[in-house]
């Protein structure tokens, strides 16, 4: 019986994918997922979504070196693999873990190329999500790779903390940390703060979110330390 090299980080990469597309965190036309151990890069298959539903079994997650050389697994490497090796070299171990993802309410904003100010408490804590500078070239370019990693340099702390988000503009997000778990569970906040602001249009007397986010930041400032909910 063959074992299987970093069998449950693959396990958690295919998991992880699955559970993006379950609660619309990404499409079937994108999306994909890294994470660093030691000297190894274990990442996400090409045409996860399109080809495979994102039903991924763990020995298709691929295992790649810090050069982004294909070492096992059945898929082909992601032409996005260039940003998330960049982010993993340059930020690695502060951040060790990264997610692509296109998530139904944040496209609206990816699309309209403006940032995400947090207007619920539970994404306050990760400040407004902004948008990093166009890449000409396309998702596979060494641009995109270095204005995604310009635009999170500075947000270690964040890394450490859970996650740290850019919008890649007409594209979708990049977000890091240090576990994958608490990557899905950010993008998964900020894709309902989106909502909340995009459905916030719509009531009969439309919320000032300027005015919003202000208060929120007031009485956040007034309340205990929190811990992760």
């Amino acid at each position: 019986m063959t074992i299987l090299r970093f069998y449950e980080e693959r396990k958690l990469v295919a998991k992880v994918g699955a559970m993006m597309l379950q609660r619309n965190l990404t499409d079937l036309a994108g999306g994909n997922i890294s994470m660093r151990v030691d000297d190894k890069i274990i990442m996400s298959p090409t045409y996860a979504g399109t080809m495979q539903f994102w039903h991924l079994e763990p020995e298709q997650v691929l295992i790649l070196d810090l050069a982004g050389n294909k070492l096992e697994g059945d898929g082909e490497i992601s032409r996005e693999s260039t940003t998330h090796l960049k982010l993993l070299n340059n930020f690695y171990p502060r951040g060790s873990a990264v997610i692509h993802a296109h998530p139904r309410n944040i496209l609206v904003f990816c699309a309209a190329e403006k940032s995400i100010p947090p207007v619920l408490e539970s994404t306050l804590k990760f400040g407004e999500i902004k948008v990093a500078q166009f890449a000409h070239g396309g998702s596979h370019c060494e641009q995109l790779a270095e204005n995604i990693y310009s635009e999170l340099r500075g947000q270690e702390d964040l890394m450490e903390k859970q996650a740290a988000i850019v919008i890649a503009p007409w594209h979708g997000v990049f977000a890091i940390g240090q576990d994958l778990r608490k990557i899905l569970d950010a993008i998964d906040r900020i894709e309902a703060n989106a909502y909340c602001i995009l459905m916030s249009k719509l009531l009969v007397d439309p919320v000032d979110m300027d005015a919003h986010c202000d208060a929120l930041r007031r009485a956040s400032q007034e309340l205990p330390g929190r811990g992760n909910e």
